[in-house]
């Protein structure tokens, strides 16, 4: 045994419970998220059953204080709401909307709209539908707001209804231009224009349907012109004056020739172009002023026409000329018309010019026929004989192309003594009086009767304002230059040639005015028929002490229908029924009225 303590091991010491020993500080952390966790659990499950609950209670009732369309559905169940809607908006369903823009007062059906009422839908977006939105959820415990009915809606037909608005609301934006009507400038000046905006239009339809009984404005938008009034003003001292400043030489090889400024000026615009004004010159309008131009360059091409010849329509060819080309002459002459000096000028080359109407052209008309004639006779007079005779001269080879309209002023013309007529008698006002032209109308009816058994469409006719017997009744045409036209439309797919002419009438014979219409036949045959005369009126008598007077002896005014029958393969195929309506024309006594006498 060793004598060394310190050698020996230290006695073992064992541990002494006590109160006051503190317990491990990771065992109190546990603790704590554990009762975090079963809190926060037991919050979710109370929220989550919540939550639940508010889903299952949505869709029972509607909120509180619920309104659609103006309608009271506050609290209902969804099948009460849908009775409601159908009782009250239902009712409303077939009224008309009213639109209105100014003075203008428009009505939309709704089912020609395509617009029609939703009523499930309606109560379902009000709240009458199950829903997982917590706002749904709080609703049913505030209360409600009004509701757009919402509604079945058919954009095509919508979009139509608001189109055929627009039509009459839309105003179409003016362009500036300027033409040069008498080689002179004259400028148009730019105007805005209006469009409906047909969405937003479409949007306040929508919108008022059902709800409200106050006319819907159509919206609406200014369309602003390209080009304002300082851009006008601009082209024209910068484009217009100098374009008619003066000729423009043309140089054709050797030869140089002056472009009078009325060869072009007739073709000659200036409008918006790429969103400018610049010179613009039709080649078509051209054509006809540039050839008469330059008749020293070239040949002039001649066209094609038809004539009759021993009793047949004959094809006459075309020629072909040597001269310019009005495309080209079109394109090369614009740069030149703003120069000045010397640089006003253009080099062209003489080329082949095409007749305006081709042989091909004449015969593709296949005008192999009379298709309609008709003669009228005239009192011997020297002025019918001129006028008739110069109004038959001017319509006489008028080749009308199918589709196309003859109309009388335009082939004639004004009634003037440059363009060949002498003073005559006329209907105007209702009696007779001495004006340039008299006895033109007589042209008119032969030619409206031509054209009635020809087979062509009636666009204009005005029978006289009262009857005279010479004219078949109902069936004949007065004209006035400027206001009364005859006018008829071709409207088979032949050409149409008028072939025209007057025997004159001499103091022992009358005249006799003669129209004719060469085709090809889409009808057998074509006949007129007339109703009795109705609405009979008597004349009167006025006295005239004017120098213009012209004595007239009472006509009785009266009502009747004309007919036109057509017939195909020995069947009717079609009728038509025109009315005319004859004023009684007064016993005209020249001179002044008789005092009456006394008694």
């Amino acid at each position: 045994m060793s004598d060394n303590w310190d050698d020996r091991p230290a006695p073992a010491v064992a541990p002494v419970a006590s109160d006051e020993t503190p317990a491990p500080a990771d065992a109190d952390s546990k603790t704590s998220r554990h009762v975090g966790r079963y809190l926060l659990l037991a919050v979710l499950v109370l929220v989550g059953g919540a939550y639940v609950a508010g889903y299952f209670l949505t869709g029972s009732r509607l909120p509180a204080d619920t309104t659609i369309g103006g309608v009271d559905v506050s609290g209902a169940s969804p099948a009460e709401a849908r009775r409601t809607l159908e009782s009250t908006l239902g009712q409303r369903t077939d009224r008309e909307i009213e639109l209105t823009y100014g003075k203008k007062t428009f009505t939309i059906k709704p089912a020609d709209a395509g617009l029609a009422l939703d009523v499930d839908r309606s109560v379902a977006e009000a709240g009458g539908a199950r829903s997982w939105d917590p706002r749904d959820m709080v609703a049913l415990l505030t209360g409600g707001k009004d509701h757009p009915p919402a509604l079945d809606v058919d954009e095509p037909a919508l979009e139509s209804a608001i189109a055929a608005i627009s039509e009459s609301v839309d105003q179409e934006v003016v362009e500036p231009q300027i033409t040069f009507p008498d080689a002179t400038p004259k400028a148009r000046q730019p105007k805005a224009g209006l469009v409906v905006t047909r969405s937003d239009t479409a949007d306040a339809v929508r919108a008022a349907y059902l709800v409200s009984d106050e006319p819907v404005e159509v919206r609406t938008a200014p369309v602003e012109p390209t080009v304002d009034a300082d851009g006008l003003a601009a082209a024209m001292t910068q484009i217009a004056e100098p374009a008619v400043s003066g000729p423009v030489t043309l140089q054709v090889g050797d030869t140089s020739v002056p472009l009078p400024v009325t060869a072009y000026a007739p073709a000659l615009t200036v409008q918006v172009v790429d969103g400018s004004l610049a010179p613009v010159l039709d080649p078509e309008k051209l054509a006809q002023p540039l050839t008469d131009s330059t008749t020293g360059i070239g040949t002039k091409a001649v066209d094609a026409t038809v004539v009759i010849k021993d009793g047949k329509p004959v094809v006459v060819p075309g020629k072909e000329g040597l001269g310019l080309q009005p495309e080209e002459m079109a394109t090369a002459l614009v740069p030149a018309l703003t120069r000045t000096g010397a640089e006003r000028s253009v080099t062209v080359e003489a080329k082949v010019v095409q007749p305006q109407f081709t042989t091909a052209d004449a015969e593709a008309l296949k005008i192999t026929e009379k298709v309609g004639e008709f003669t009228t006779t005239f009192p011997y007079a020297e002025y019918r004989n001129i006028n008739q005779g110069r109004a038959a001269e001017l319509m006489d080879g008028t080749l009308v192309k199918p589709g196309e309209t003859f109309s009388f002023n335009d082939v004639v013309g004004e009634r003037t003594v440059a363009n060949g007529f002498t003073t005559g008698t006329v209907i105007n006002g209702g009696v007779f009086r001495e004006e340039l032209g008299g006895g033109v109308s007589q042209v008119a009816t032969t030619m409206y009767n031509a054209g009635f058994f020809g087979g062509m469409d009636d666009v204009e006719h005005h029978p006289h304002a009262f009857y005279i017997d010479r004219y078949p009744v109902g069936r004949e045409a007065t004209v006035y230059f400027g206001s009364l036209d005859l006018r008829w439309k071709n409207p088979t797919d032949y050409g149409v040639l008028v072939r025209s002419y007057v025997k004159k009438s001499t103091p022992s014979s009358a005249g006799e005015m003669h129209v004719e219409l060469w085709s090809t036949k889409v009808w057998d045959k074509i006949e007129a028929g007339a109703s009795p005369r109705r609405n009979g009126r008597a004349p009167g008598t006025q006295y005239d002490d004017t120098d213009r007077c012209v004595p007239q002896g009472p006509v009785a005014g009266f009502d009747i229908d004309i007919y036109r029958t057509f017939f195909k393969d020995g069947k009717k195929a079609k009728s038509e029924t025109d009315t005319a309506n004859y004023q009684a024309a007064d016993r005209v006594v020249c001179g002044k009225k008789p005092k009456p006498k006394d008694d």
